[in-house]
Parts: structure tokens; sequence; C-alpha cells
């Protein structure tokens, strides 16, 4: 019974979502030991340094028991009882060491051994995994909540705009922009194809403040042609990676989205972020950074 319970346990449907898709994976082990630094890694801080608290207080307790099973193990124990061993623990496991209580036995001097090692050890660890956590570079770019599909310059056009939270330089920025659709063979074969859609500017030399990218449906666009009621039928989901080089750190930063069909706005605008006041300075508003507006009927149509 305990090895099928293992065996369910490992084996637990996780839920994944695709453009706002659900799909539930099954099948595979999900045992956080198997890739326990990347769980250290992606857990959020509070429960990061819960863990750390949990451990270090398990293995305190562990190592009083241990100390409480010798005789007199400990010299000036105070309280005489499992606490004045668990307090002896946290000194020793911590490597302070304040004197008044000191192994005085062979045992004592075994267990404090391997607790010492046990807590440089652990130090290490949960210094090297702070660090690396602090150090992770992390993206601030935010995205567009619609996508928006309008004429531009004559030519229908899809467009998502971005922008650069921390408002530093990003340099060297590049955007590539995907269709994942769900499409039928002649042969009666269903898959899911990925279909790469051109930018008219896939870099930006210097992205610190917004960025507009933009796709032409054209004859040669996978969307040309395409309806809303189509794409709903393909269960079309964007997706869009943007990476650079942070100028403040020199590291490489990625930030990536996606939008549904659902998501998708035709025949809309988006509202304006930068006006100019009185005095001629210009002013740019993140707070309409999601806003779209209907555009003229007269200007677009509902087949691209």
């Amino acid at each position: 019974m305990s090895r099928k319970l293992l065996q369910l346990f490992q084996r637990r449907p996780r839920l994944v979502s695709i453009g706002g898709r659900a799909f539930v994976s099954e099948g595979l082990t999900r045992r956080f030991w198997d890739d326990i630094y990347h769980f250290a890694l992606t857990i959020r801080w509070p429960v990061f340094f819960g863990l750390a608290a949990t451990i270090f207080v398990l293995l305190n307790v562990v190592f009083a028991v241990f100390y409480q099973f010798g005789d007199n193990a400990i010299a000036n124990q105070f309280p005489r009882n499992f606490g004045g061993a668990f307090f002896f623990s946290v000194e020793t496991l911590a490597t302070v060491g304040y004197g008044d209580m000191h192994p005085q036995t062979i045992y004592g001097h075994l267990v404090a051994t391997v607790e010492i090692f046990t807590g440089m050890l652990s130090i290490a660890l949960v210094t090297g995994l702070v660090f690396a956590r602090f150090s992770r570079p992390r993206a601030k770019m935010i995205f567009a909540d619609h996508p928006i599909v309008r004429r531009i310059h004559g030519q229908p056009t899809l467009m998502i705009r971005a922008a650069n939270a921390r408002q530093n330089v990003i340099a060297e920025a590049s955007a590539r922009l995907h269709l994942l659709v769900r499409e039928t063979s002649p042969e009666g074969f269903r898959l899911r194809r990925i279909h790469d859609l051109k930018l008219l500017r896939d870099s930006h030399p210097v992205f610190s403040l917004s960025w507009s990218l933009m796709h032409v449906i054209d004859e040669n666009s996978v969307l040309h042609g395409m309806t809303p009621e189509a794409l709903a039928e393909a269960e079309a989901t964007l997706m869009l990676t943007i990476e650079g080089i942070d100028e403040t750190t020199s590291q490489s930063m990625l930030a990536r989205r996606q939008w549904n069909h659902r998501d998708w706005r035709w025949n809309h605008r988006y509202v304006d972020l930068v006006h100019d006041d009185e005095l001629g300075v210009s002013h740019i508003d993140y707070g309409v950074f999601h806003h779209v507006l209907p555009v003229g009927e007269d200007e677009d149509s509902d087949r691209f």
C-alpha cells in the first residue's frame, strides 16, 4: 500500500497553462529532490526562508537527541533537560561556540564534530542559494493585455505594445513573435504547429521605455485571410519573447508573454502613451498602457 501511495505522489497531475488554455500533465514523476536546486531557486522568498528555518530547527532537534543519548556529554548544560542540549546544538551548528557549554566526553566530541561539519556545509549551501537567487537576472518588462489588429499605412497589421518597467537600458534587445495553432493534415492527423511571424523591426538598440512590435498581415503572412472565428477554431496562441543585455548588470535578460485568441482586439488602437504639456515637455503615461479604443469601421474590416 505504501508503494502505491508513493507512486501516486510521484505521478500526480500537474496543471500547465499555454496561452490561457489549461493542460493537465500526467505520467511524469514530480519528486522535488530530483531537481532540488531548481526547486530552491524558483520557490517564493517566504517559502525559501520558511524551509531553511524548518530544516535548521529539525537538524538541531536531531543533534540534541544524540547529545541526550550520551552520559553527561555536555559540560555546564543548562537547562539540564532537552532544552539545554537543543541550545548547545544551535551554538555548535552555527559554529558560534560561546564557551559556557562544551563537550566533555569522547561521545560528545564525536557528535559535535559531525554537527560542526554539517553546519559548515549548511551555511555554505544556504549562502550559495541566497546569492544565486539574488544574482539571477530578472527582466521587468510589461506587455499590453491585448494584441490589436488594425490598418497602418493602408496595410492590416498585428500590433503588440511592450515596455521596460525599470526604464534602464536593455541593449541590443531582440524580439521573436510566434503563432501556435491547431491544424489538421490532409490525412486527418491533428497537430499543434508553430508559425514564425515576421516583425517590421525585431531589434531595438536601446530598449528603455516602450516598444511597439508590428507584424504586417500580407499575402506572405499565415494570418492572411484569417478571421476571429477561424483563429478561435484553431485555438490560436500568440507567443512573444524579448531578450537583451541589461546595461546595469551586463547580464542577459529574457521576458515572454502569451495571448490566446480571446485576448485579441480587432479594429482597435492603443491609447497614446506620450503627450506634451503646455511647456512642451513630453510625458509618458503608463497608466493607459493597456487601454485600447475601437477605430472607425470605415478604416478596417473584419477579414485580413
